[in-house]
């Protein structure tokens, strides 16, 4: 087993595809696909399923990929240990943040990091699902809200505050709401999917958290979706500040309900356990923690 077949393996992995790879290597893709097959041919497994529309990679490719992403890794950071330019971080390295947040805040961010650091090459994608980072050839990931168990790292960044918030138009059509018992007599724009219909609220005098029912005539995966409607006079909304704020200040938008207290989202950014030792993560994450700090956008 050669070194060589492991990096082109893992850009395969990451890229998707033997031509996204072979053009990113600049290797031909018949290199490419000669070398993956020799490659499972020595490991007499399986790890890569190819078919006309797709590649995908198996159980036993995605336990590969760990380890050979882990032994090139290693092998990475041997060789900064004993090179005149130890200091300079480098490598491709393929993230995932969310959609709004991504474009809104993280976008200059991103170009502010590969600026002082032009020796890494970032492949950004910004989606709202959450993506499997091992088989999909992912480092790191951002999310926003809960996170299920699993094996991957998670590194808390910092909190989101959220708003309860409306169109003056809306108040002037339909009163304001004075108590979370009040919304069952209001709009409310939903986030998530049809079957979520809670908005988690603080009882002021009892300092409990209670769920409470909320309905409306929309329903998003999209912030910026249901804030816009919003704006439009649809209904109230429960959005990071970060998605409102612009309105807010302008007066499109104002707030409800502040006493009730709707509560933060956790900003975390998740990776592998083999990047644990990633030098390229470790400061890329307190670079960003360090900027969203700054703007006031999250507390640690």
């Amino acid at each position: 087993m050669q070194t060589e077949d492991l990096r082109i393996f893992i850009a395969v992995v990451k890229a998707g595809s033997f031509t996204t790879a072979a053009e990113q290597l600049m290797l031909s893709k018949q290199y490419v696909s000669r070398r993956m097959a020799s490659l499972e041919a020595g490991l007499h497994a399986r790890l890569l399923n190819r078919n006309t529309r797709k590649l995908s990679v198996t159980e036993s490719g995605q336990l590969f990929a760990q380890h050979a992403q882990r032994i090139l890794d290693d092998i990475e950071e041997a060789e900064r240990a004993v090179s005149p330019r130890r200091q300079v971080l480098q490598g491709t390295y393929r993230i995932s943040i969310p959609m709004s947040f991504g474009i809104s805040h993280l976008s200059p961010l991103i170009a502010e990091f590969l600026g002082q650091h032009p020796a890494i090459q970032f492949q950004v994608e910004l989606v709202d699902r959450y993506v499997d980072l091992v088989g999909e050839g992912f480092d790191i990931a951002l999310r926003i809200g809960n996170l299920a168990d699993s094996s991957l790292v998670a590194r808390r960044l910092g909190e989101l505050k959220r708003v309860i918030c409306c169109s003056p138009e809306y108040l002037q059509r339909k009163g304001t709401p004075e108590t979370p018992e009040d919304l069952l007599n209001h709009h409310c724009l939903r986030y998530g999917r049809e079957g979520q219909t809670g908005w988690e609220l603080e009882l002021e005098l009892e300092g409990k958290r209670r769920l409470f029912d909320v309905r409306g005539p929309i329903v998003s995966n999209n912030g910026e979706v249901l804030r816009d409607a919003a704006v439009a006079g649809l209904g109230l909304v429960l959005l990071p500040e970060f998605i409102v704020g612009p309105a807010l200040q302008y007066g499109a938008l104002v707030r409800v309900l502040d006493a009730f207290h709707p509560g933060s989202l956790s900003l975390h950014a998740i990776y592998p356990q083999h990047r644990q030792r990633s030098e390229v993560t470790r400061v890329f994450l307190d670079f960003l923690q360090e900027r969203l700090k700054a703007q006031l956008l999250v507390s640690a």
